[in-house]
């Protein structure tokens, strides 16, 4: 088990921000609403996260060394992979704090706030996969795009086994509702494929690839 607590190494993408908030063309007042809301932000953000590497084994089912599913998305998208990078990752609660406090008060404010910790998760994530891959060349193995509980036919109930297993309420401060939702809200869990064969897979997700007809696509 690894936990990584850090910042992020690049500054927020502010682009990221104005898609989130549903602006294609922001005016100068979203641009300053934006810029204030990051000042406020950005002392209390806390980037952390935990991780394990397991082998796995494709069959009929998929057993992924800490549980088992047939998932098809999965399945397509660990196709030639031995091995998997699980990991949760959040950056902390006060965003969630923010948001509640200015959703009483601001509703434009609040609106912000969640398009921020959007982004900063998202880029935190990104960051994350590009360190794995970064330490998997030397191995010579590469990257899949990483895969979420809920995308595709992968059930979220197996958030349960993923919290589980690298146990992220006592190491990280995450924890699971009955609805499967996570608390801090700015979280995610995810399997990250290990292959011997370099696919050039966007490790940004496939959102931001291009290649719709890519045999690793989720869903």
């Amino acid at each position: 088990m690894i936990i990584i607590e850090k910042a992020l190494d690049a500054k927020i993408d502010i682009n990221e921000v104005y898609r989130y908030m549903g602006c294609k063309d922001a005016t100068k007042e979203v641009a300053d609403l934006v810029q204030r809301c990051l000042l406020e932000a950005e002392n209390i953000i806390t980037y952390k996260c935990c991780y394990e590497r397991f082998a796995i084994n494709i069959e009929d089912e998929i057993d992924l060394g800490f549980a088992k599913t047939t998932s098809k998305s999965l399945k397509k998208n660990l196709q030639g992979c031995s091995e998997i990078v699980l990991f949760t990752a959040t950056i902390g609660i006060e965003i969630d704090r923010l948001i509640q406090k200015y959703s009483k008060v601001s509703s434009s404010s609040a609106l912000t706030f969640q398009a921020i910790g959007g982004a900063l998760i998202e880029q935190w994530c990104n960051e994350l996969c590009k360190r794995f891959a970064d330490h998997l060349k030397k191995e010579g193995k590469f990257l899949r795009p990483r895969f979420s509980p809920g995308y595709g036919d992968l059930p979220l109930d197996l958030q349960k086994d993923i919290f589980r297993v690298l146990d992220c309420s006592r190491r990280i401060g995450v924890s699971l509702t009955d609805g499967m939702l996570m608390i801090p809200t700015k979280s995610v869990s995810a399997i990250v494929g290990i292959s011997n064969i370099d696919q050039r897979c966007n490790l940004k997700g496939c959102e931001a690839c291009d290649n719709k007809n890519c045999l690793y696509r989720r869903g």
